[in-house]
């Protein structure tokens, strides 16, 4: 299913379409076309990181297939670059589905693109959605003509990375959440090859006998859309012929009791609840029994789609657990702030921009805002003003999420006195505290502890991987030995995959440093390859098998946290378990030796 994606997309975009579209933003083509040309490769980057993992690549892989993505967009775009409204409508979906897609919103990226390009800011943003359209689209319309799966999104989007690394640099990457660009193409191939791996290659598990389902979604042959009708004629046989008639004979039974409703409805009011109750009954009772077609030919494949039905109301049934609000500050040494805010609605986002331009004056001041209706509300914009003082003070960081309050920087020092003054601005049910990395080491060792008494004699390799995870190895700054907080933690460690081994139960595992964005992105990766290894190093002297554990750095990419403040930085420098794929493990090695010293 090889294809050159940056091909696809130029193809969408021939001169005058390019023409077009400059037309109705104002634009030379010259400067749509170079918008346009480093905006895609950025956005393939996104995807292909999407698929680092794998949630992430059945996320996107559902999200190319969705019903937002238009797999002809390609050949309907003279069309809607006839107006402005749809041109706007195109730039919105794709903006739309790129931030659901990167989990962040694209503006960073149009402002980079536009500072690099020096068009205009309102043209980068328009374009930058658009090109997620027709990007997403061409990747639909691909995968939909070759019937291609979950498992192929990865290896498609991996093969795309030397095409695009020649465009990429580190200001593009990073307001992507890439971390640098070097880094990102040095490390990102064998992470995408080991999902596919995944899906290629399952982990074997027990199958029941009464019902069988794929490990993982595949398309059935009639969300083929692009596919003309005439193909599945000529390849009717006759159990599809069989279907065929059972379809008619469903249809006609659909219109007759379309038509009865309409009559119940009109001359008996009351009807209306009856039907209703019963009509979620016979929505869901019909994929229900379609769900056994997991294992019939393609000529069956609508059961298919009832079936993902069953699971997209299933979804959509269960509501939605609100988030809080967070607020995240650093202030520079020259007492400018930079902040990233998730609020509720636009009048608490103009409320936070209005105080800020009220202290600091336009452009005295860095915000990335985001509206997100399913968070929770900001109450702790009550006190913005009364905070202002803090977001002028040098050196100062503070992170509000929900009702907890955490400083660090200059504003953790006792004698700074803001612990003292916030816990009485903010007063309850506000939690207000100074981060303690001490603290924090001694949190995870007994949540560690914990949850290893708790796991007995389970080898399950999630159960042991979601247990290592809690442990928190902190090394010295720009250092790679084995902290003397994290001994205890790492011995049990050893103890625990020993006696997995002694049971039968070895498990390869991946032991994967990661940084913070202090630093050069080179030392960065060179120090996290360092404490990764160093950790392994310890646990084969433990008694681990050498062959059950390998060691990767990956720099400062995958942030799990901001790094804007210290909590944030500390999460950030981490060590990770995970399932290593075995049949990758001696070509990631091989990838990743030249960082070993």
């Amino acid at each position: 299913m090889s294809v050159n994606v940056i091909q696809l997309v130029r193809s969408a975009l021939p001169d005058t379409v390019v023409q077009q579209l400059s037309n109705c933003l104002g634009l030379p083509t010259e400067a749509t076309a170079k918008v346009v040309d480093v905006t895609t490769p950025a956005l393939v980057a996104g995807l292909l990181n999407k698929c680092a993992t794998l949630d992430g690549a059945r996320a996107l892989f559902a999200t190319i297939l969705g019903q937002e993505v238009n797999a002809d967009v390609a050949e309907q775009l003279p069309r809607l670059f006839a107006s402005t409204t749809g041109v706007t409508q195109l730039s919105s979906t794709g903006r739309q589905l790129l931030e659901h897609s990167f989990e962040r919103r694209i503006d960073g990226l149009s402002d980079t693109v536009s500072m690099q390009t020096g068009v205009p800011a309102h043209a980068t943003h328009a374009v930058s959605g658009i090109a997620g359209s027709i990007l997403m689209g061409v990747l639909k319309r691909h995968i939909l003509e070759h019937r291609g799966n979950i498992g192929q999104l990865p290896t498609l989007l991996g093969q795309q990375l030397q095409t695009i690394a020649p465009f990429l640099n580190d200001g593009l990457t990073t307001v992507l959440g890439l971390g640098g660009a070097a880094a990102f193409a040095q490390t990102i191939g064998s992470q995408v090859r080991a999902v596919s791996s995944h899906f290629e290659h399952p982990a074997a598990a027990p199958v029941p006998t009464t019902a069988r389902a794929p490990a993982e979604p595949t398309l059935s042959a009639t969300a083929i859309s692009v596919a003309p009708p005439a193909r599945e004629v000529r390849h009717v046989g006759p159990k599809a012929k069989h279907w065929f008639g059972m379809a008619a004979l469903s249809a006609l039974i659909g219109a007759i009791a379309a038509m009865l409703t309409w009559v119940a409805l009109a001359l008996c009011p009351a009807a209306t609840s009856f039907l209703g109750q019963h009509a979620a009954a016979a929505t869901v009772e019909v994929p229900a029994a379609a769900t056994q077609a997991d294992v019939q030919p393609a000529s069956q494949a609508p059961r298919d789609d009832a079936a993902s039905a069953v699971g997209k109301v299933e979804a959509e049934a269960a509501p939605a657990v609100a988030k809080d609000s967070q607020l995240i500050v650093a202030v520079d040494g020259k007492g400018k702030p930079t902040l990233t805010a998730t609020v509720q609605n636009i009048a608490e986002k103009s409320a936070l921009l209005n105080a800020l331009t009220k202290k600091f004056g336009a452009g005295n001041f860095n915000a990335d805002i985001t509206v997100d209706e399913n968070r929770k509300a900001a109450d702790w914009l009550a006190q913005i003003d009364a905070l202002m003082p803090l977001l002028s003070t040098p050196g100062a960081e503070m992170k509000i999420d929900g009702t907890r309050v955490e400083l660090s920087g200059t504003t953790a020092d006792a004698k700074s006195g803001w612990l003292d003054r916030l816990k009485s601005l903010f007063g309850a049910p506000y939690q207000v505290s100074a981060f303690d990395a001490a603290q924090a080491v001694a949190n995870a060792a007994q949540s560690f502890k914990n949850a290893a008494k708790s796991l007995g004699a389970s080898c399950a390799s999630a159960d042991v991987v979601k247990t290592l995870n809690l442990q928190v190895v902190n090394f010295a700054s720009r250092d790679a030995h084995v902290p003397q907080s994290a001994l205890d933690d790492l011995n049990q460690s050893a103890q625990l995959l020993k006696s997995c081994t002694t049971s039968g139960h070895t498990l390869k595992l991946e032991v994967a440093g990661f940084s913070d964005n202090l630093g050069s992105e080179s030392a960065n990766l060179e120090l996290s390859k360092e404490r990764a290894d160093a950790v392994r190093a310890f646990l084969v002297k433990a008694g681990v098998p050498a062959d059950a554990l390998v060691a990767h750095g990956y720099g400062n990419v995958r942030p799990v946290a901001s790094n804007a403040t210290e909590s944030g930085r500390f999460a950030n420098r981490r060590i990770e378990f995970s399932e290593a794929q075995a049949q990758t493990q001696t070509q990631t090695q091989a990838q990743a030796q030249p960082l070993a010293k």
